[in-house]
Parts: structure tokens; C-alpha cells; sequence
């Protein structure tokens, strides 16, 4: 009795594994975005030259600036996460909002300011979203946590793609 009572228990509040942003990522892609071009350092923020367009226009080739370039727009997934349930931190960048102005459609990036700011995450580090009860978003630099089933799927818009979606069942903010 008691079994079957924990594995009802267990369908209705599933468990979440919780993961890291760099898990999402091929450990290549990593690399080769934990190496950058030594010229980029020179580039200020907000700048002409800090685009990701700005990098395919330059001439230098090089191996290490190519695989950079690459891994910058990869939407190259884990598999292992197709429809995980996962507890991931992270911060909203609003695509839609209900009449009461919450979001219900977003981005969920690992920190502050992507996709605001150049160059935007790689698509395998960003999450697409929707929320049909909405949350309230105080301010952009509000960390939250979502609970939900991670799916290998891409969507794109104006302020970037993502390579992978959830479909949420909590969010709460980040303590």
C-alpha cells in the first residue's frame, strides 16, 4: 500500500534534477567559447565591434576564431536532457505579457543581461518558455528558478534562438 502510494505521490510531484547551465552545453562548444580571440578583449561593451555580425566581418580566420564564431551561434544540444525534468536557475528576458502584464513568454538565460548585451548567449544556453498563469517580473536582474521538462526544440525571434524549450510547472525566485 505504502508503495503505491509513493509512486502517486511521485507522478504528482515529480522530481527535478538540478542542473548547471554548462551541462547544456557539447563540452566542444565549451571550449571553445572558455577560449576566445585575444582581440576581443580590446573591444568595449556596447560598441560597434561587439556584435556577433561584427566577428564574421573581421578578417582574421584563424582556427580558434572560427570555432569561436561557431560555438557563439551552435544550436548543438545534449540529447541526454530531452524530456528531463530539471530545477535550473536563471534570469527571464520577456517576449510577451497577459493584460495584467505578467510574462508569459520569455527566454531563460544563465545571467543578467544576455541577449541584451553582445554577444548574446549561444542558442544551447538559452530556454524558451511559456507560462500560461504569467509571473511577475519586478526587474530584469531578478533571478528565478524553473522547475519543469526540458525539450530539445528551437525557436527563434528578434532577441535570439534558443536550442532547447520547458514546459514549467514552478517558478520561484532565486534564494
Amino acid at each position: 500500500m505504502l508503495l503505491i502510494f509513493m509512486c502517486a505521490n511521485a507522478i504528482s510531484n515529480p522530481t527535478y534534477d538540478e542542473i548547471e547551465w554548462v551541462e547544456l552545453i557539447p563540452e566542444d562548444d565549451l571550449n571553445a567559447l572558455l577560449d576566445p580571440p585575444d582581440f576581443l578583449i580590446d573591444i568595449e561593451d556596447g560598441s560597434e565591434l561587439d556584435s556577433v555580425d561584427a566577428l564574421s566581418s573581421m578578417g582574421t580566420k584563424s582556427d580558434n576564431v572560427q570555432r569561436f564564431q561557431q560555438a557563439l551561434t551552435s544550436t548543438r544540444i545534449m540529447e541526454s536532457f530531452d524530456k528531463k525534468s530539471v530545477r535550473i536557475p536563471g534570469f527571464i528576458v520577456p517576449l510577451s505579457s497577459d493584460d495584467e502584464h505578467r510574462v508569459v513568454e520569455f527566454f531563460i538565460v544563465p545571467y543578467f543581461g544576455a541577449c541584451l548585451h553582445m554577444p548574446p548567449p549561444p542558442p544551447n544556453q538559452i530556454i524558451h518558455a511559456k507560462f500560461d498563469k504569467g509571473v511577475e517580473v519586478p526587474q530584469l536582474d531578478v533571478a528565478f528558478w524553473f522547475e519543469g521538462v526540458i525539450n530539445v526544440e528551437t525557436n527563434s525571434n528578434e532577441l535570439g534562438t534558443s536550442a532547447y524549450a520547458i514546459s514549467l510547472d514552478n517558478i520561484e525566485t532565486y534564494n
